[in-house]
């Protein structure tokens, strides 16, 4: 009889322990005893029994997957390759398992169907330019199409852009043209100001008397401190006008005051 009780409690003991499970800090365990959820089990050791009972652990950490590269094609109809990076993690453990059977595989075919279509919804430029409003755009669309499954998306990076070759060419011409039709508007910006300086010097120097015969006698000194063989006449102002009053008609200076006879 004794011997039957010493049995019966080892195999209790080797029961209990084969039926301890341990569930580490970042998991939890779904439990299912006789094929029906019961709960969800945290970190620690935990009590499965055989037969009964099974379970299954799922990790809480946040995780990255690389999203294979997807041939899509812009509003525009140009075709790019577009890779990415999706950051999850499962919140509900219990979502998780009972409504997806597969959620690392659900969440990469998602991103991937996800991603060919936000492309297809911009423009080139617009993706080029705009990324991160684009990877926003695609991360609030799996958020909201991963709910269900008990998984929050905390970001989405779009890591590599790629276009076939005579595409690139056209942007760099296109890019090229942009910088001389910069260049050419600040050209003219500076020749605008240069001329409107040059007016407002003009009128001073108009303006001030002797100020042109300084700005000559500046000028011979400029031209003067070169090592140039270079003979410079230099004819003042006055005798210009003269010979610009020459040949005129002098003014009368006498003057006329009609008178009325009676």
């Amino acid at each position: 009889m004794a011997n039957i009780v010493w049995i019966i409690l080892g195999i209790i003991v080797f029961i209990i322990l084969i039926s301890i499970k341990q569930i580490n800090q970042y998991q939890k365990g779904v439990k299912f005893t006789l094929g029906k959820y019961s709960n969800t089990m945290t970190p620690g050791w935990r009590l499965v029994f055989p037969i009964f009972q099974i379970y299954k652990k799922i990790d809480m950490r946040v995780k990255a997957v690389d999203v294979p590269s997807q041939e899509a094609i812009t509003r525009d109809n140009i075709a790019v390759g577009v890779n990415a990076v999706i950051y999850y993690k499962v919140t509900e453990a219990e979502k998780a398992v009972l409504e997806v059977e597969n959620f690392f595989h659900a969440v990469s075919q998602l991103a991937q169907t996800t991603m060919r279509n936000a492309v297809g919804q911009v423009e080139l430029d617009e993706l080029l330019s705009q990324r991160d409003r684009v990877s926003e755009n695609i991360r609030e669309i799996i958020d909201k199409a991963t709910d269900p499954w008990g998984i929050k998306v905390d970001n989405v990076e779009l890591k590599d852009i790629t276009l076939a070759e005579e595409m690139k060419r056209t942007i760099a011409k296109q890019a090229e043209a942009e910088r001389e039709k910069r260049a050419i508007i600040i050209k003219a910006q500076g020749e605008v100001t240069a001329a409107e300086n040059m007016a407002k010097a003009a009128q001073v120097l108009g303006g001030s008397p002797g100020a042109l015969h300084l700005r000559t006698l500046q000028s011979l000194n400029d031209i003067s401190s070169d090592k140039s063989n270079t003979i410079v006449f230099a004819t003042p102002l006055e005798i210009l006008k003269a010979f610009q009053r020459f040949g005129q008609k002098p003014e009368s200076t006498t003057q006329q005051n009609p008178t009325m006879q009676q």
